[in-house]
Formats: structure tokens, C-alpha cells, sequence
């Protein structure tokens, strides 16, 4: 059911754990036997926040120069639907849109708003009925459950997508998706597929492969929530190039390589607390969207009680990347509570709009005087800074907002945790972020359970 606040809804992602992408944000955990049902028939003295939003909207000029303006926007769509993997549905709308794709959200569902398979609440542009003549140079489908099963049972998301295979333009699956949807519309037939470790069962043995990313002629398919930005990317290389592809890598931050050191800490604290901790995101137009998902979606897998709350007048905000998310409720209404950690998104502008909100204010300074935990990546360091909560801190930050800040900057990892602040670079380097706080609250093995279950390689050490 539509939220009532709803003034958006208007025109103007190494070995895994058995894992079936959960229902909803009751049951998101480490481990589900979900089956589908059989298918149908067919930051120096402190700058003012303008200048690091300044220094940050750099990254849109240069994902906008990627594709030439002379050629036409390549068109992308991206279905919905009740249970679809939210990492994997914002990542891939977000890297193709920093790639300058026109890239279509659209509900497979009777209204526009969807719930995630870990419970974010997504608004979708339009529903998927609007797109049934339209061309698309890249129709890209999600995972998660039963998402995927709601998607397979679309009649028109069946016969967009086999057109596009018959036609010979690229389509692509990640997670269950291969298996679910794919395989019963027989778009897998003589291509080479891989999905989520957990369904590999599911697809013919003799074709079947356990690449992160296989791509077979015009199909793309991918393995879960954590090769998500490698799947996207794949999009990226196969829609404007390789140079491009290599450009975008360098603004997402998501490479895990073994040279790259990925967390360190200093004046190490203990941050367990006897059961599942709270944990507040505040959000705002213009913050960064893939932040924020990966985020709830990683967090809530480890059972941990994520409040995502709205500054704005109403719960809807719309993200950096124009995407559409509904908060859990008001800033007003989640001040009520006590949280064990408050971690802020990035954004330029949304990190301006977090900033004026005084309720938000006054909790972090709260939270920082009880010494509970708090922190922040990329552009929301900003925030922390203005409002005292850097001072003889150690951090980690963008390279846009490094440079501004005057506190001691690390520059090499992607998440520094310095006693109760726990600081991220931002875009890619989240889901090392999340997983850092799951360690933080619940030792090394749920953080790598966590991270095998997403198919993402948990560092060693």
C-alpha cells in the first residue's frame, strides 16, 4: 500500500551459505529454503558544505562525459517487483544512469511503490506496462525472492525481454533471476549462465558456469548482491566501451583486489551490546542512493534494526540518482529512540539537506556525549565536521572531500574506525563499510557468513 505521504508518486549484489533472498525485512537473514512456486505456462578550516558539493559534483561531469553527446542516450530497463534484491535493482540503475543511461525503473506490480526483499521501499518511475512498445538497448533483471518469481509471471516483462533476446540486444540476470526467470522463458538455451550459488542446481549442468559475470553473446547473467557493480560495469563496457567501463571503476571504488587494504582501525573500542543493535540512517534528497540500500540491505541480513528516516516534510526523498526511496518514518518520530549507531549517507546535496535538519543535529551531538557510536562516508563527513564530531578524530574519506577536512585523514583504506566513528569513502566501498560495522557489533564470523551469503570476498584478515 502506497504510503500517505507520497508527493513523488506524482508525474512532475567465494562460496556461499544456502541462501534464497528473503521475503521481507521479518525474515532477511543469513539463510532461508525459500523455493519458487512452479512457473506459469508460459573534508581544513571548515569550508562551507556548498564547496565539497561543489568538489563531489565533479564525478557527475565526469560519468556524464563518458558517452558522447553526439549519440543518442542508450535506453535501459530495469523491472521491479515485491522481493526484488534492492542492492541489485539501485546498483544497476545507478551505475548505468552515472553512465548517462536512460534507465527505466518500472513495477511489474498494481502500483508503483515495491517492498525489497529486505525491506526498503522503492518507488518505481512508471509500471511495466508502459514500456511494452518501447526499444530498449539493455533490459537487466534483478534477483532476490520472490521478486524473481514475480517478475518470471509478468506476461509483459516475457515478451519484452524475448523480443529483445530474438532481436539480438543485450539482456542480463543476476542472482536467482537466471534460474527463476530466464530458464522457464528459455533465454538460456546455448549460452553460458551463471546465477546464485544456492540455485546453480537450477540451471542445465553442461551450461552452467561459476564466473562472477559470464557473458554469453547478448545475454549477461551474474552470481548475487555482491557482484552487482561487476555486472553493471560488464552493461557499461558492452554499452559505451571499454574506456568508459574503466572510468566508471574508478568512481565507484569497488575494486577488492588483495593489494588494496579495505579497513583499519585505531584506538580500538568494544562495540558489542548483548542483542540486535539500532541503527538510524537519516536520508534526504540528494543523498546517494546506493549508499543507502546497501546499507539497509546488508545490515538488516545480519538481523540488525535499521531506521531509515526522512528529514524532508515527507518519507519519500529523491536520491542523487533519481531514484525514488520511502523512509521508515520522520526524523521527528525516530528522535524518540536511542540508537546504538548513527551512520550518515553520502550525497553533496543531500548531505546539505541532513544538515539542516536540527533534530538530526541534535541527536548526533547527543549520540557523541553518551559515546555511542556514530559515523558517516564520502560528502556526510562534512556534517560531522561542522558539527564537532571529527575533532582529534582519525578518518577515511573521499578524495573530493579529504581535502577539506581537519581532522587526520587516511587516505589508503576504504573504512577507518577510530573508537565509536566509523568513517567510509563512500559509492563501492560500502558494502566493506557495512560489513565492518557487522564485525564491529558481531564478530568475524557473522560479517563473513554475511558476505558469502551476497557472494562478496570478505577480506582475510
Amino acid at each position: 500500500m502506497l504510503s500517505p505521504w507520497h508527493p513523488l508518486l506524482s508525474p512532475v549484489a567465494p562460496p556461499a551459505m544456502e541462501l534464497r533472498s528473503p521475503l521481507n525485512s521479518h525474515n532477511c537473514s543469513l539463510t532461508s529454503s525459500i523455493r519458487p512456486p512452479p512457473p506459469r505456462s508460459l573534508a581544513r578550516a571548515p569550508p562551507t558544505l556548498s564547496a565539497t558539493a561543489a568538489a563531489v559534483s565533479s564525478l557527475s561531469a565526469t560519468s556524464a562525459a563518458i558517452s558522447s553527446p553526439s549519440c543518442p542516450k542508450k535506453k535501459v530497463l530495469v523491472p521491479i517487483a515485491m522481493g526484488t534484491e534492492e542492492m541489485e535493482a539501485v546498483i544497476i540503475a545507478g551505475v548505468l544512469r552515472r553512465a548517462s543511461a536512460d534507465v527505466t525503473l518500472a513495477s511489474v506490480e498494481d502500483g508503483l511503490e515495491v517492498e525489497a526483499s529486505c525491506g526498503s521501499r522503492i518507488i518505481a518511475d512508471t509500471h511495466i506496462a508502459s514500456c511494452a512498445d518501447q526499444v530498449f538497448d539493455l533490459v537487466a533483471l534483478p534477483g532476490g525472492m520472490p521478486g524473481s518469481v514475480r517478475l518470471r509471471d509478468s506476461d509483459i516483462l516475457q515478451r519484452i525481454t524475448v523480443r529483445q533476446a530474438e532481436e539480438k540486444r543485450l539482456y542480463g540476470a543476476i542472482c536467482a533471476a537466471p534460474a527463476v526467470v530466464l530458464v522457464p522463458w528459455g533465454l538460456h538455451r546455448r549460452k553460458k549462465i551463471t546465477c546464485h550459488p544456492s540455485f546453480i542446481g537450477d540451471l542445465p549442468a553442461f551450461r552452467a558456469v561459476e564466473s562472477n559475470v559470464q557473458v554469453s553473446g547478448e545475454l549477461t547473467t551474474s552470481r548475487g548482491p555482491g557482484t552487482t557493480f561487476q555486472f553493471a560495469l560488464s552493461f557499461v563496457e558492452q554499452l559505451f566501451g571499454l574506456r568508459a567501463a574503466e572510468d566508471m571503476d574508478k568512481i565507484l571504488m569497488a575494486q577488492t583486489h588483495d593489494g588494496l587494504e579495505r579497513s583499519a582501525e585505531v584506538n580500538e573500542l568494544e562495540w558489542s551490546c548483548g542483542r540486535n543493535p539500532d541503527v538510524l540512517i537519516p536520508i534526504a534528497n540528494g543523498c546517494e542512493e546506493l549508499e543507502i540500500i546497501i546499507l539497509v540491505d546488508i545490515l538488516r541480513r545480519a538481523k540488525i534494526n535499521v531506521v531509515l528516516a526522512s528529514v524532508e516534510k515527507y518519507p519519500a526523498v529523491l536520491g542523487s540518482q533519481r531514484m525514488k526511496i520511502v523512509a521508515d518514518k520522520s526524523i521527528m518520530s525516530a528522535s524518540d529512540s536511542i540508537y546504538d549507531l548513527i551512520i550518515l549517507p553520502g550525497g553533496p546535496a543531500g548531505a546539505e539537506q541532513l544538515h539542516r535538519s536540527r533534530i538530526l543535529k541534535k541527536l548526533l551531538k547527543q549520540q557523541m556525549q553518551a559515546g555511542r557510536m556514530y559515523g558517516g562516508v564520502c560528502s556526510a563527513l562534512k556534517v560531522l565536521q561542522q558539527e564537532g564530531l571529527l575533532e582529534d578524530k582519525t578518518v577515511t574519506a573521499h578524495h573530493a572531500v579529504a581535502s577539506e577536512l581537519t581532522c587526520q585523514v587516511i587516505d589508503q583504506p576504504n573504512v577507518v574506525i577510530d573508537g565509536n566513528l566509523i568513517t567510509g569513502k563512500g559509492l563501492g566501498t560500502v558494502v566493506d563499510f557495512a560489513l565492518a560495522i557487522i564485525r564491529k557489533f558481531f564478530g568475524h564470523g557473522r560479517a563473513k557468513a554475511v558476505a558469502n551469503g551476497i557472494v562478496f570476498e570478505y577480506p582475510k584478515s
